[in-house]
């Protein structure tokens, strides 16, 4: 049964964009599902695991990530928070490159299955790809169409193994018979995205031009081709999140409204829609979510 990462159950709109070809985002699945928040609801019948690349592929991967899930004919849905970073997903017969996903979103986990996981660095795709990474972004592709080799033979290959380490074994040589050379602006890239992560006074694209040394346009178009995104979404994820975890506090809870004229909103409608974008909940909802017996909200 099929693992969807976003949404299950839709037909799939083609899209050719360079010669390449793009399957927009499943619909949303009509069908009724459990909500499932975190991986411990799911109760033994759903496992999920990752562990680091080796030390020569790190500069491109993050982490490998291993699903396995046995629903017995039930079905969960889980909220996934966006990250700039693209993912190859395989599974038999339903293997795809995932683009960044610019909102919050859901995956749907049905029947009996399993699936392993590359998550590139931000950037760390680019040089596979070798075309503008914002190409994919909302957006799946075919990785026989990056990768010169038999899809089918590598789900085999990776995802039949009866131990972890086998796998990831496999994963690294398919990496390695692929790997590019070294791109200098995939550091470049990391090192503005952990500019904005880590200083919550970063809250606009001339802040990150003026400390990063960088012109507006080259910024704009370094992300456009190595992360997929622009860099102004990166500001707003990460500012997002950290009014989320503010307004989850609950042993001193934020107050949203201020926080949003921190972040330079001054239209309430304008933060609400970009934090329901990220997050999939207005403010008030979310603060509701995390603590329903909490009458201020």
């Amino acid at each position: 049964m099929a693992l969807y990462l976003l949404y299950g159950d839709g037909a799939h709109n083609i899209t050719t964009i360079n010669s390449r070809t793009v399957t927009a985002m499943p619909e949303p699945s009509r069908g009724k599902s459990k909500e499932l928040l975190n991986t411990h609801d799911g109760g033994e019948k759903y496992d999920y695991s990752k562990c680091m690349p080796s030390e020569d592929l790190q500069y491109f991967i993050e982490y490998y990530w291993f699903m396995d899930w046995n629903l017995e004919g039930d079905s969960y849905k889980q909220e996934i928070k966006s990250y700039p970073s693209v993912h190859l997903v395989l599974e038999k017969g339903n293997s795809w490159i995932w683009g960044v996903v610019t909102s919050n979103f859901r995956r749907t986990i049905k029947g009996e299955g399993s699936a392993v996981g590359i998550k590139f660095r931000p950037g760390g795709f680019y040089p596979f790809y070798e075309s503008p990474v914002s190409a994919i972004s909302d957006g799946v592709l075919d990785p026989g169409k990056v990768f010169d080799t038999d899809i089918t033979k590598l789900e085999e290959d990776i995802i039949s193994p009866d131990s972890r380490d086998k796998a990831v074994k496999r994963t690294e040589h398919f990496l390695r018979e692929h790997l590019p050379e070294r791109d200098e602006r995939i550091d470049r890239v990391n090192n503005l995205i952990e500019a904005v992560k880590n200083d919550e006074r970063l809250i606009n694209v001339d802040q990150l031009v003026d400390r990063m040394a960088i012109s507006k346009r080259s910024l704009k178009k370094l992300f456009k081709w190595y992360v997929g995104v622009s860099p102004q979404w990166i500001i707003k994820r990460f500012r997002i999140h950290e009014v989320a975890k503010k307004i989850a506090d609950k042993e001193n809870p934020a107050d949203w409204i201020e926080l949003a004229l921190g972040l330079g909103y001054y239209d309430q409608a304008h933060f609400i829609k970009d934090f329901k974008t990220f997050m999939g909940k207005t403010p008030t909802e979310y603060a509701r979510s995390i603590r329903p017996g909490d009458h201020r909200w």
